[in-house]
């Protein structure tokens, strides 16, 4: 599903490059659950956005489902996203303006969903996270721990064939981590390809598979 091949990402000051991520060589199969760890600015994160399209790197090559993706253009690229790939962020990234709702719903937008398709999928969402009670509010009125769940059932909507998740228990209390951890556990064993970004060896162990990240390079 995922070929890295030689991936580095530098900033380049006047005379050197700092490396963010060196010479990285990642094959991911579908159906795989991948757990990344090291030390903060080790380049977990990095290394999920350049996964996950948000970010380009250096130099290296990237294949996904087949596509060289650095070679395609920036709409190709945006419509592969969209249809294969959801993303939660450890930051939320909801949009303040949206309700609850509208946040969720999103994605089958982008995607020309139906509207009638639409309400009972963003239906089924809110029963499944247990956030019916809170559609019609703005993500400044949910706690933290709201939020994340918000941004995990706009993640999953699409039925995304990757689920990249970045820290996606920062945020919660052990039980609703825990829920998380297994709702993703779930969703791997119905086929959905996922990399987590976690700092948590008890969450890192869902995986099937641990890459450890120093310093930009895979130890």
């Amino acid at each position: 599903m995922i070929i890295l091949n030689h991936i580095s990402k530098w900033i380049s000051n006047a005379s050197a490059r700092t490396f963010i991520l060196k010479d990285i060589n990642l094959s991911v199969d579908e159906g795989e659950f991948i757990s990344i760890m090291g030390p903060s600015g080790s380049g977990k994160s990095t290394l999920l956005n350049v996964i996950g399209m948000l970010d380009e790197p250096s130099e290296g090559e990237y294949f996904f489902n087949g596509e060289n993706v650095l070679k395609l253009k920036e709409k190709a690229r945006s419509a592969l996203y969209k249809k294969h790939i959801g993303f939660v962020f450890q930051a939320y990234h909801l949009i303040d303006e949206l309700t609850v709702y509208e946040n969720i719903e999103t994605p089958l937008i982008y995607q020309d969903v139906k509207s009638s398709e639409r309400k009972a999928m963003v239906a089924d969402m809110l029963d499944r996270f247990a956030v019916v009670g809170k559609k019609d509010l703005f993500p400044s009125q949910l706690s933290g721990g709201q939020q994340q769940l918000v941004g995990i059932a706009r993640a999953l909507i699409a039925k995304p064939k990757l689920l990249l998740a970045d820290e996606p228990t920062g945020n919660l209390n052990s039980k609703q981590g825990e829920e998380i951890m297994e709702l993703f556990s779930q969703l791997n064993k119905e086929g959905v390809t996922i990399i987590q970004v976690t700092h948590s060896e008890k969450n890192a162990a869902y995986g099937s598979r641990i890459i450890n990240l120093l310093d930009g390079r895979i130890v």
